[in-house]
């Protein structure tokens, strides 16, 4: 049997059961880190700001580094310390944070339009470049996951990296507020219903980072639409969603079409009820 490379220990647990996130965890070493950010710029070099593309959303569907990104390890092993053997992706997305930009994220739950049935659900943020409360680094509402799902109004505010621009409508105090500072190659983990959001970046340097989502195989869609997700530890006995393909090359023909058919069955969901359609000009 493999040796678990990063297992949580019994603290680490206890504190994300308790906080509802854990940070930081080294994942990458820095020249990693810049590997991978090497791997993403040569992309925008050829195709523009990721954030400007379709390939934001489920990147791991397209870009095969990205695709082993979510197979690494280390993340797994953290994550199954948590989520258990039986592991899906159910999303990737990029979140990246141009110098001086003014682009935010409101303070949120995840949980909030994901249609998800049970909150066994967290998120590994990847750095691939500094994330500092200067650029625009992740706050966090300590222990807020244990407030259940709360309501929500949505902004669609310019400049709010998030679909609908959704705000949670319950009080934080700023001085309860955890920054989750993290260096090039750290992760941290968070809850699918703690409170969380990001200031702009007010530094020289982009803030790039890579949010993995995971959920228990017996996690299901519930929201009416269909649903796919990726296995990549375990088994899934429940089949709940449609599994997704690894790509074979970046960009491929095939890959594009994928991911479109996917993206255009993710924004079902996450636009539901708004009369609204999903823009790349962020």
């Amino acid at each position: 049997m493999a040796v678990k490379e990063l297992c949580l220990t019994q603290k680490q647990i206890d504190c994300y059961r308790t906080d509802g996130f854990l940070s930081p965890i080294r994942i990458f070493s820095k020249e990693e880190a810049s590997r991978l950010r090497s791997e993403l710029e040569c992309f925008e070099a050829a195709h523009g700001l990721v954030m400007g593309t379709p390939y934001r959303n489920k990147p791991h569907l397209v870009m095969t580094w990205v695709a082993e990104v979510i197979r690494n390890a280390r993340i797994l092993d953290a994550v199954e310390s948590i989520l258990g053997p039986n592991l899906l992706v159910w999303g990737t997305n990029f979140f990246v944070k141009e110098p001086y930009d003014g682009t935010f994220i409101s303070l949120h739950q995840d949980s909030t339009y994901w249609g998800l049935s049970r909150p066994e659900v967290l998120t590994v943020w990847v750095a691939l470049s500094a994330s500092y409360r200067s650029s625009g680094a992740m706050k966090m509402a300590p222990g807020s996951h244990k407030l259940e799902q709360l309501p929500h109004v949505d902004t669609f505010e310019k400049g709010n990296l998030l679909t609908r621009g959704q705000k949670v409508e319950h009080g934080v105090d700023e001085n309860d507020i955890a920054w989750i500072d993290l260096a090039p190659g750290e992760a941290s983990i968070h809850h699918v219903r703690i409170i969380h959001g990001s200031e702009p970046n007010s530094s020289s340097d982009r803030r790039i980072g890579l949010a993995i989502r995971f959920v228990r195989t017996d996690v299901k869609q519930v929201n009416g639409v269909k649903d796919y997700a990726t296995l990549v530890r375990g088994r899934d006995d429940f089949q709940h969603f449609q599994h997704e393909p690894r790509p074979k090359e970046t960009l491929g023909e095939v890959e594009v079409a994928v991911h479109k058919q996917i993206a255009e069955e993710s924004f079902k969901l996450f636009y539901q009820g708004t009369g609204r359609e999903p823009t790349f000009d962020q």
